[in-house]
């Protein structure tokens, strides 16, 4: 049964907000329906002036949604139907918008049913600003309607939070995987053909064990799930060893190991991999130095599971160290004095106090690690060699000679059960148990200094892993300096600069005749809106989950780890297929890599966001709510300052990313709309690996210098608590 909403109010404390926010929202539909372009080219016009004047009489009903919800504003604030007439009629407007753009296509009626309505005579093309403007403004009113009706405790806020995040996953998720997962289950003549399916699932070259029984290859699948294991942990435990350096150790260079660390991630897959072949392939140089001086024969050992393990590390290590190094600074140093108080020895700490309450943080990095590995494709397409995993088999299936969409379908079908399982696997190992560190009360405590066998172990770990990064980059920096690296020609020279980054003075001022010029002015403004978009939807995603109760909120955290299940080759064919007719014409616009981007990469947030989430305590919110003041401010004022480590994290990891994806971005880009990496990718196949380090070069100088930016402005939490030594400040404790 519904509360009615003054009851709600007082139960709760606190006054449902809507009187101001729906009558807002209801003058912005307006101005869509009426003065706002309905399509995005070719036929201009408002809605309703289309639907008078230009015979589109499909979009007239849109309009009845508006009223209904005008009229349920209008009525009682006490009255129960309120809030259902309110929800009723943004709910019809919603389903009509989206009813009548699939089913009036580009040459007419595509759903021959909606005749029922009346003729169709023309077709229209996709929705333009005032078709996703009215999309946005009914989703809106439907979750204001919805808290009206005393659920989300009647939080306007919140429910808005939940309902738009809702949409816009299952609009840029869901929608575009569904048209591509459709054709696992049909033949090639888009019939239902459940035999065939069931044939492919169970094709032996993906669950073959054939290198356990006859010595030939195993399964792309048992590949798949044995490399996302290895580099889940390994990189977890890498990134551990790195932020306990940082943090809780004496290290004099610890901040030059926070930047080697973060290099990789800002770096290409195609240059990480090209630089190790460089160093391991058959005519690498340290090949041919163990050759040299130790009589090792050259092998192709770097070519498999190895090389594309080492890879991945590279690029995945740096994220667990973001993610670890603000779950190491959440731990309460109070906690591990009263261990020390009763006695207990350093290591008997950290066994039974520090670790358990790193292991939210170790859980969530375990898992981005899983994902991130199965989704990979730049480093197993290159040095992958007879090691097959899904996203590559899924990229040839479609892009090869095979063509059989319904194969790459089945693949990536078998991801998404590996994230379930891996997502069950992480809440089982979690439990019920509570890792609250930070309260609302002072934190004079010492951080306790890392038991010796546990420093060892890290610099064991962390150091050679240092090194060799070091030595990786350093290779890659001399190559875009010498005539040609991977023939062993180091001719210092700048001609790869001159040809990809030159600068002339014309007439009319600065001429960038350079041909890398345009991909890297895309790319830097694709990812500058891409970065804050994934944060903000990344970390108020979170937000909801962790802090909220309400139906669904486990469907709905697992709902957003989707998009990083997917290989990027998924996603890239799936955006053409289901954004390249209307109603959402989006296929060659700077839009589409945009939205790509974001939610590909939303998921970092959502999960650095809920380690974080998870060592604040509650009590922290509802003194803000006792207080009167709203969600959003709470948000704003109280949650956000601590999770600064989870925004660093997050825009770092977005920005980077977005700088560097490969395997969707491969499909999205235009002309107009070139990428770095595609750029890139373009050098690496005609063999013009030099110029492709050249670029790469400067875009991780480019890179980096942003990342400092991005820590400046974002600055640290300040959680006043105290280092070992008088007057030197912890990172993030002032």
């Amino acid at each position: 049964m519904a509360i009615p909403v003054p009851a709600l109010a007082a139960s709760t404390g606190r006054r449902v907000r809507f009187n101001f926010t729906i009558p807002v929202l209801l003058a912005i539909a307006a101005l869509a329906l009426l003065a706002t372009p309905w399509y995005g080219e070719r036929i201009e016009g408002s809605a309703l002036a289309l639907a008078w004047n230009g015979g589109r009489w499909w979009l007239a009903p849109t309009v009845l949604g508006w009223l209904v919800v005008l009229v349920g504003w209008r009525m009682p604030t006490d009255s129960v139907w309120r809030g259902r007439v309110i929800t009723a009629g943004a709910l019809f407007g919603l389903v009509w918008v989206l009813l009548q753009g699939f089913a009036v296509g580009m040459r007419g009626l595509d759903w021959a049913w909606f005749a029922i309505f009346g003729p169709v005579r023309d077709g229209q093309p996709g929705l333009g600003a005032g078709g996703f403007l009215t999309l946005g403004v009914f989703t809106l009113l439907l979750s204001q309607g919805i808290a009206a009706m005393g659920k989300f405790r009647g939080d306007g806020f919140i429910s808005g939070a939940v309902w738009s995040i809702g949409l816009l996953v299952g609009l840029f998720v869901f929608f575009p995987v569904a048209r591509v997962l459709v054709s696992a289950f049909t033949n090639q003549s888009g019939e239902l053909d459940l035999a065939l399916a069931w044939e492919r699932l169970t094709a032996s070259d993906i669950w073959g064990l054939g290198c356990l029984i006859s010595g030939t290859s195993c399964g792309v699948a048992w590949n798949s799930l044995l490399l996302a294991v290895l580099a889940g942990v390994l990189s977890t435990l890498l990134g551990l060893a790195f932020a306990l350096l940082a943090l809780r150790s004496g290290f004099r260079w610890r901040r030059s190991l926070q930047v080697l660390s973060i290099l990789p991630i800002i770096t290409p897959p195609f240059v990480i991999a090209l630089a190790i072949i460089v160093l391991f392939g058959r005519t690498g140089m340290v090949t041919v130095w163990l050759e040299t001086w130790f009589g090792i024969e050259p092998s192709r050992w770097i070519y498999g599971l190895p090389g594309v393990l080492i890879s991945q590390l590279l690029s995945q290590t740096p994220l667990a160290f973001l993610i670890m190094l603000g779950v190491i600074q959440g731990v309460s140093p109070t906690l591990e004095e009263a261990s020390q108080t009763l006695r207990a020895t350093h290591w008997y700490t950290f066994k039974t106090v520090t670790w358990p309450l790193l292991r939210p943080g170790v859980a969530n990095t375990c898992l981005l690690g899983f994902v991130e590995s199965l989704a990979d494709f730049g480093n197993p397409l290159v040095l992958g060699g007879n090691f097959e995993v899904l996203s590559t088999k899924i990229f040839f299936a479609v892009a090869g000679a095979q063509n059989d969409p319904g194969r790459a379908a089945i693949l990536a079908l078998i991801l998404l059960v590996f994230t379930l399982g891996a997502f069950w696997l992480q809440q089982r190992w979690l439990g019920k148990a509570s890792y609250v560190t930070v309260t609302g009360k002072g934190d004079a405590g010492l951080p306790t200094p890392l038991p010796k066998r546990v420093s060892a172990l890290c610099y064991a770990t962390a150091l050679p892993w240092a090194f060799f990064t070091a030595a990786l980059y350093l290779l890659i920096l001399i190559g875009g300096f010498v005539l040609d690296i991977g023939r062993g020609d180091f001719a210092p020279t700048l001609a790869h600069f001159r040809t990809g980054f030159l600068v002339e003075w014309g007439e009319r001022g600065v001429n960038w005749t350079g041909s890398a010029w345009d991909s890297f002015f895309t790319t830097v403004v694709v990812s500058a809106i891409a970065a804050p978009l994934t944060t903000a939807i990344g970390l108020l995603t979170a937000y909801v989950v962790a802090r909220q109760q309400f139906a669904g909120r486990r469907s709905f955290e697992f709902m957003t780890m989707l998009s990083f299940a997917i290989p990027g080759t998924v996603i890239g064919i799936a955006y053409i297929v289901a954004f390249n007719v209307p109603p959402f014409e989006l296929t060659g616009t700077g839009l589409i890599l945009v939205i790509c981007f974001v939610f590909r990469n939303m998921p970092v947030g959502v999960r650095a966001g809920m380690a974080a989430l998870s060592q604040l305590d509650k009590s922290l919110d509802e003194a803000s709510l006792t207080l009167r003041a709203g969600s959003a401010y709470t948000l704003r004022r109280i949650i956000l300052p601590l999770l600064r480590p989870a925004i660093v994290a997050t825009l770092v990891f977005s920005f980077v990313h977005a700088m560097t994806a490969v395997s969707a971005v491969i499909f999205l880009v235009s002309a107009k709309y070139n990428m770095a990496t595609a750029y890139i990718v373009g050098r690496v196949e005609v063999g013009e690996y030099a110029l492709a380090i050249a670029y790469s070069t400067l875009l991780i100088i480019f890179m980096l210098l942003v990342i400092g930016l991005i820590k400046v402005g974002v600055g640290e939490r300040k959680l006043g608590r105290r280092s070992n030594n008088p007057g030197d400040l912890l990172p993030g404790a002032h």
